[in-house]
């Protein structure tokens, strides 16, 4: 697994974690903080929002079948309580391999339900399981097949696993460039955002397990996550960040998952207006609504539309699982004071219940949980990552072929570079991270490509784990391995260091099972916790002479902990540079790997790649113009080498096959088809909310909305802003012509035709994008233009097709804040199609 890095923000560690760690505010960056990776010990157990009334408002409102409102009045006050707040499974509260559990009601037929994290896998403490690509390779692939495909995984995993209900997807708006989730989600376009969620829930519920899709709403920065109120006017909210939320209640989502910030000066978890007056009355949204973890903030917030409270502030692992803070034993005394109404709770109840009952699980006998197919998993995974691959730039250094794919000389002759190269980056860090069946490394699937007799090298260049410690720098000699018993927790180490010299030295834990805390004398500790990442990887400034060192942690009640510790001199990363460039100046190709590090918790720092990884393919390009990148990124990166290099490809995080994707790809055994669904900056002074704190991270308490409906690509278009790569871009290894454009309106919006044609080589898969200008008779703000409609065309060498690109009518609409309500744009909209927001081929023109 790949290493953590240093230099950034620390939340503070509590001697109670809390399960998921997710319980108190971050405070503000400190020069060269540690990053907390671990006090989640995710751990342990794992205004003017209405609208005219929908098209069948007026039907009976009734909550649940005769069925479930017949069970619930049979329910005891303790039974019904039982289900307003997850807890932890039966085997021993934080030993819980989900992160929530709900006993049921054996006497009345109600089986037990459990909960597991998503939304790139199946996500459970000590347990593997199949590792996706992340979500924003997903949105890349332009497919909606493959959303569901994508979806069926993590619903037939998650059932055979033992789960009932899944945390995902995550659906919010990429605004932030810097977002440390952003690799979660899927776009800065709501209508990508809205199709691929859309298609991923029909598949994940389509095997029976019932998927939740969050944050609701606003949750777009890590940023003082649990206390900033997004400030976000009527029409922004309803055309930018709602519409997948939308698309997900219409799809079927059985439950929707509240945010921890606020929305418009009222928290999420009780903000009537958007739990009930946007998603029970405007959408007719009938499943159920729990908070995120430890989100919640009052009893009463279940009298303004959350039913389910999720998050326990939980000890030390062997602790015992505490009462919930306010859905538990608070909200028994809201009852019987009156502060809470019964009939909120039976309510809330019969929610829940009535998904149960939809999902077939009230049914005797229930219905059988499958066996895992790790196979077909692997299949996904690996196709997800090849056709959400986005080859971003692609060059013919001194005038011969272009750099990809590798053929010839070039594909045999390899110098590859990079840390991701060894230790294959997988997926992101925090709730999302998935450890998988197995992850082989770049390395050894381009060796296997490249084939016999062909000359691989490998350095890393900038090596992110290093070698063990040695004795003669330690003392006493840590003996790495296992520390802790299971449930163990104690110090186990005190000793001290001894620095050669002056400099910046990368520090190591490598942890399974459990959390270690390394104390430097003199440095902030450095957490380590297997349910974050294999490894933690620091960078700091140590002084020549001896330093106090001690560790402590503790074990996961069944398994024991197991601590190694490694470091990197600043002698030992000169000489790693050294090597790098000195093995890509005697190859064909150099391939470097580089990676940034996003994470639940925390947003980037900054837009660059971090730990030197600009300096190493500046310093590699120089030696070797035939140089490949290739990105394992969660969102948009800095690329300063840009124009030195021969080719870039974005892998993004790739999951478990990503190292087969990555070199199916590279030698063209496949065909790079995957577009930007986020714009690349050029600059960190350069997007929507740069230089604009009211915008990113917020003043006092508030983030400002104030780029109004003109966030991602379309503020670019309205500031006239050249960005590194614009939303849609992807090259592929073929090209395509467009010709015959004709566009008509339907009894559905409208239908956009034209001929495309494979005009290359080799077999291709283009992203045929549709975009809609605005309309002269409209005053309210309006993008230059707007993603209307796309489809994904697969042609075969000179093969050609007429394609159709449906527009729905909600495309040709625009939120009118004085009605309230969808308005739809009188007069003539340019239409224009092409192969992204940059490169329209062909302009018409629909009259409304």
């Amino acid at each position: 697994m790949p290493s953590r890095r240093s230099g950034e923000r620390t939340p503070l560690l509590r001697r109670t974690l809390r399960i998921r760690g997710r319980g108190h505010p971050r405070p503000r960056p400190r020069p060269r903080a540690t990053r907390l990776l671990a006090a989640s010990a995710a751990l342990l157990c794992t205004g003017g929002l209405l609208t005219a009334a929908p098209a069948g408002a007026t039907e009976d409102r009734t909550e649940g079948t005769v069925r479930v409102r017949a069970l619930v009045a049979r329910m005891t006050l303790d039974e019904k309580l039982s289900f307003v707040h997850w807890t932890a499974g039966p085997s021993g509260g934080p030993l819980a391999r989900g992160v929530g559990y709900l006993p049921g009601v054996p006497r009345l037929g109600i089986p037990p339900l459990q909960a597991s994290d998503g939304p790139a896998g199946v996500r459970l403490n000590g347990v593997r399981s199949t590792a996706l690509p992340t979500p924003t390779a997903l949105a890349a692939t332009f497919d909606d097949s493959l959303a569901t495909a994508y979806g069926k995984v993590l619903g037939h995993e998650g059932r055979a696993l033992g789960q009932d209900v899944v945390l995902g997807p995550m659906v919010n708006t990429i605004r932030v460039p810097h977002g440390g989730r952003n690799f979660e989600t899927f776009s800065e376009d709501p209508l990508v955002s809205s199709r691929t969620a859309a298609a991923q829930i029909k598949g994940t519920q389509s095997q029976g397990l019932m998927a939740t899709v969050k944050h609701f709403a606003g949750n777009n920065q890590e940023t003082d996550r649990f206390t900033v109120d997004a400030a976000i006017d009527e029409q922004t909210l309803q055309e930018v960040e709602l519409p997948a939320f939308r698309s997900a209640v219409d799809a079927g989502a059985a439950a929707v998952m509240c945010a921890y910030n606020g929305v418009n000066g009222t928290h999420s978890c009780g903000n009537d207006q958007l739990l009930q007056k946007v998603l029970r009355e405007q959408w007719g949204f009938r499943g159920w609504v729990m908070s995120d973890w430890l989100a919640t903030h009052a009893t009463t917030d279940l009298t303004k539309g959350l039913d389910q409270e999720l998050g326990l502030e939980m000890g030390k692992p062997t602790d015992p699982v505490p009462d919930s803070k306010y859905l538990g034993s608070s909200l028994r005394k809201a009852l019987a004071d009156g502060t809470v109404p019964q009939s909120a709770l039976d309510r809330s109840v019969t929610r829940i219940v009535g998904q149960m009952e939809r999902f077939g699980l009230l049914d005797a006998p229930a219905p059988q949980r499958p066996a895992r197919d790790a196979r077909s998993g692997r299949d996904t995974a690996r196709t997800v990552a090849e056709n959400g691959a986005v080859l971003l730039r692609n060059t013919a250094p001194g005038g011969g072929p272009k750099a990809l794919p590798l053929t010839g000389a070039a594909g045999t002759d390899l110098a590859v570079i990079g840390d991701a190269a060894l230790r294959p980056k997988v997926s992101g860090l925090g709730s999302a991270h998935v450890v998988p069946d197995a992850a082989k490394a770049p390395l050894d699937a381009l060796r296997e490509r490249a084939g016999a007799g062909a000359t691989v090298r490998y350095e890393p260049g900038v090596d992110r784990l290093g070698t063990p410690l040695p004795a003669e720098n330690l003392s006493p000699a840590f003996p790495g391995g296992k520390q802790l018993d299971p449930g163990g927790d104690r110090p186990f180490y005190d000793g001290t260091l001894t620095v050669p010299a002056d400099g910046d030295y990368r520090i190591g834990v490598r942890v399974d099972g459990g959390l270690a805390v390394l104390q430097i004398e003199g440095q902030d500790p450095v957490y380590a916790a297997d349910s974050f990442s294999e490894t933690t990887s620091v960078v700091l400034r140590l002084t020549r002479g001896t330093h106090k060192v001690s560790l402590s942690g503790w074990a996961w009640p069944d398994r024991p902990l197991n601590v190694d510790l490694t470091w990197v001199t600043p002698q030992q990363a000169a000489q790693n540079l050294e090597r790098a460039v000195a093995a890509a100046r005697t190859a064909r190709t150099a391939v470097v790997f580089a990676q940034d590090e996003g994470s639940e918790g925390y947003d980037r720092p900054s837009l660059s790649l971090p730990d030197g990884q600009d300096a190493l393919i500046s310093a590699v390009a120089r030696a070797n113009p035939n140089t490949v990148v290739v990105l394992n990124t969660g969102s948009s990166v800095l690329m300063p080498w840009l124009a030195d290099t021969a080719a870039v490809l974005d892998m993004w995080y790739p999951g478990q096959e990503g190292a087969q994707a990555t070199a199916a790809l590279l030698y063209g055994d496949a065909n790079p088809s995957g577009k930007l669904t986020q714009t690349f900056p050029a600059a960190e002074n350069a997007h929507p909310v740069a230089s604009n704190p009211r915008r990113f991270p917020g003043v006092d308490g508030k983030e400002e909305y104030s780029e109004g409906i003109y966030s991602g690509y379309r503020w670019y278009d309205r500031q006239g802003v050249t960005p590194l790569f614009p939303f849609g871009h992807g090259l592929s290894y073929t090209t395509f012509d467009y010709r015959d454009l004709a566009v008509e309106r339907t009894a559905s919006g409208a239908a956009v035709r034209v001929t495309v044609r494979n005009s290359g080589p080799v077999a291709g898969k283009e992203a045929v994008q549709v975009y809609l200008g605005p309309s002269a008779q409209v005053s309210a703000p309006q993008a230059v233009k707007k993603l209307a409609g796309y489809t994904k065309v697969s042609l075969e060498p000179g093969e050609e097709k007429r394609v159709t690109v449906p527009v729905d009518a909600r495309q040709l609409q625009y939120w009118d804040t004085g009605r309230h309500a969808w308005t739809g744009a009188p007069g003539p909209r340019a239409v224009s199609v092409g192969s992204s927001s940059a490169d329209l081929r062909l302009t018409s023109r629909l009259d409304q």
